[in-house]
């Protein structure tokens, strides 16, 4: 368990935190720019001397109550930034073994073999054995931030923290990067706190979810309720949507689909096949413009996927015209529909209404 108590004061910014995060998989960090995003993770790691408290477990790096402040060298953090910040004149292998000197210098108990160990193990998840004698400056910028993510691992951390690591590059190297960021998740078996304000990329990688707002935590929970909520204002825009955990329950191959089925519900999604075996567990999003809703199910209609439903909430919308409405699908996490207020008068809709959701497009998040 990570546990941040921290207050930070400046002439137009505040930041007040009271966070309790999983010791494991990636909790995000999230919200518009100047929100404390950046400021909270740097408090974290020593850099702001903010007020209060942080642990990681058993061990307190800041209790200012009891006088205690370990300064960033001493905590077991590993830290990424936008840019990789990779020397120049080194090559891969060069940048990878000054980290294994830092921590040796850093803590000079510690095994040298245990360190080697862990950063082949980084070079095997984020995929760079074949990039160890090339030049900082002839990698593409998702090769520079893995390199740059290898060298923060080879410090073996407790914690690594990730400063919006994906903001610097295009679409291509997004996409690039964020599978070898999905595995990191997955198998390096320490937490990760991922700044973020890209509402897809939260939505690929991030098991916890942070909303922050103004200096404040404006909500803090498991992804897939906190997506959902609509007391909140996300600001996700044409992005509002959840976030469902599946696994492939069938496939029809004429059609080249496979059924996702939902955990907790007795129900599922079709989408494009994408080969994976049956039984495997998958990630879906499924935002909210994509979603319509029926008093009754339909026949005669092109959109496959119909789920029965029960309304929770509705809430507005950011245009004065739309509704946001929440269902409950099964005992599966909520879905999140998007229509304009006069249909949700029309169709009458009130919380606890039977209702169908017609779900246009799917996308499987791998």
């Amino acid at each position: 368990m990570i546990a941040a108590r921290l207050q930070l004061g400046r002439a137009d910014f505040a930041l007040d935190v009271d966070l309790t995060l999983p010791a494991r998989g990636i909790s995000a960090i999230f919200g518009p720019s100047g929100c404390g995003k950046t400021t909270l993770l740097r408090a974290l790691a020593g850099l702001e001397r903010a007020r209060g408290r942080v642990a990681l477990g058993n061990e307190v790096w800041q209790d200012d109550a009891s006088h205690v402040f370990e300064p960033t060298h001493r905590r077991a953090i590993g830290y990424v930034i936008q840019e990789a910040a990779l020397f120049p004149h080194l090559d891969v292998r060069g940048n990878l073994d000054y980290g294994l000197r830092r921590v040796a210098a850093s803590q000079p108990g510690g095994s040298a073999a245990q360190r080697r160990s862990a950063l082949d193990r980084a070079v095997a998840l984020l995929g760079i054995g074949a990039l160890m004698t090339r030049r900082a400056t002839t990698l593409s910028g998702g090769e520079r931030q893995r390199v740059a993510i290898a060298r923060a691992l080879a410090t073996s951390p407790r914690l690594l923290l990730l400063d919006e690591p994906l903001a610097a590059l295009d679409a291509a190297r997004k996409a690039e990067i964020l599978p070898y960021l999905e595995s990191l998740r997955d198998e390096a078996g320490i937490p990760i706190v991922y700044v973020s304000h890209a509402v897809a990329e939260v939505a690929q990688l991030a098991d916890h979810l942070v909303l922050m707002h103004e200096g404040r935590v404006a909500a803090s929970g498991p992804l897939s309720e906190t997506l959902a909520r609509t007391d909140l204002a996300l600001p996700q825009g044409e992005e509002a949507g959840v976030v469902l955990d599946a696994r492939v329950g069938a496939r029809d191959e004429r059609w080249q689909l496979a059924r996702l089925d939902l955990d907790g519900a007795d129900c599922g999604l079709w989408a494009r096949d994408r080969g994976h075996a049956l039984g495997r567990r998958v990630r879906l999003r499924v935002l909210a413009r994509d979603v319509s809703l029926t008093r009754a199910p339909q026949t005669g209609t092109s959109i496959g996927n119909q789920l029965r439903g029960e309304v929770e909430a509705i809430a507005g919308d950011a245009h004065p015209a739309l509704a946001l409405v929440r269902l409950r699908i099964g005992g599966a996490a909520p879905l999140l529909a998007r229509l304009t207020r006069r249909s949700a008068d029309a169709l009458g809709l009130a919380a606890g209404m039977t209702v169908w959701a017609q779900v246009k497009t799917v996308a499987l998040l791998e």
